[in-house]
């Protein structure tokens, strides 16, 4: 292979020669749309959000006691286990109130870091949504409401996947349109008790205010910054999220890659993407410096670069639809 340099195709050219029908997101799309979408962790911040709206100490043993950061595994297990107590006929005091304290810090830390409705400009969600429907099929590994308002800006075009009540069923995937497929879940979604996932209804600023507002037995389904291990654990444990994977391993045509580094903590997305031996991959970097864009690309190289039949192609992030410097939001943090 020539050695890298620090030259990128702008991304008009990199289409109409190696057409991608497949999108990934990663955070730096949401990042780039929203800096405090930046965070590091969302359990780090629902630790750091006090002692009032923060995890408790018994909170954070508890997901010490489980091995994860992952908030979804920790409120199932105490949903099961305040059903089984209640089977038994012993008292479910304890696990229900942790049940409801880390439900609220969690509610608190998502809206500390999200951006606000308020804030989100019509003409925004207008070219996101029509930069999406350039694919057959979008995914991402990002669980922030950014694409399902975007969806309900203007629905026409997308693939439904969810039936007239709101419940994902396998059997009933295919449909004409674009399909926008969640990888790590959502703030959109819920997780029923036998497994089972329910799209919610609300749209707007409620579908933020109340995401983590549901009946009892119904849990937020995303998938928060962790180990991949442990990610793909969450993903097994969820219909939904298993057949989102496992179409993303099954793209073997072209796929652009934006806002998505497929880091020590993706490496299960990494995985699916070298299974599916996609055609081509089209790969947006951002041109910070010429010693920062070759970094890049050999990142990349170091992940595909050995997959025969793949070429990868890399173009400036800022050339794209979703990149352009004029979609960035300023204002306030939420509350």
């Amino acid at each position: 292979m020539p050695a890298l340099d620090a030259s990128l195709t702008p991304w008009p050219e990199v289409a109409a020669r190696h057409p991608s029908n497949a999108l990934l997101l990663g955070n730096g799309a949401s990042r780039a749309l929203w800096k405090p979408f930046g965070y590091f962790s969302l359990f780090e911040q629902a630790q750091r959000a006090g002692r009032k709206k923060g995890l408790a100490v018994s909170d954070q043993a508890l997901f010490k006691s489980l091995g994860t950061e992952l908030f979804e595994p920790v409120l199932s297990a105490l949903n099961t286990t305040v059903r089984t107590n209640a089977a038994l006929a012993i008292n479910s005091t304890a696990p229900l109130n942790r049940y409801y304290s880390i439900k609220e810090a969690l509610i608190h830390a998502v809206r500390s870091v999200h951006l606000p409705w308020p804030l989100m400009p019509a003409a925004t969600l207008a070219a996101i949504n029509q930069a999406l429907r350039e694919y057959r099929s979008v995914y991402t590994s990002n669980y922030d409401l950014i694409l399902p308002w975007a969806v309900q800006h203007a629905s026409h075009g997308f693939a439904e996947l969810f039936d007239e009540q709101g419940f994902f069923d396998v059997r009933r995937t295919a449909s004409e349109g674009t399909r926008v497929l969640h990888l790590h879940g959502g703030l959109h979604l819920l997780k029923l008790p036998d497994g089972t996932t329910r799209q919610r209804s609300a749209d707007s600023a409620e579908l933020l205010d109340g995401f983590a507002v549901n009946i009892p037995g119904e849990v937020p389904l995303f998938v928060n910054e962790d180990r991949s291990d442990e990610k793909l654990r969450a993903i097994r444990n969820s219909d939904y999220l298993s057949w989102c994977l496992g179409q993303l391993a099954q793209e073997s045509q072209g796929l652009c890659l934006f806002g998505q580094h497929l880091d020590s903590s993706d490496q299960h997305l990494l995985q699916a993407i070298r299974l599916a031996r996609p055609a081509h991959l089209s790969i947006a970097i951002r041109p910070l410096s010429e010693a920062s864009v070759i970094n890049q690309k050999q990142h990349f190289v170091d992940r595909f670069g050995d997959l025969a039949g793949t070429q990868l192609h890399f173009f400036d992030a800022g050339t794209h639809p979703l990149g352009q410097a004029w979609l960035t939001i300023e204002g306030p943090t939420a509350r």
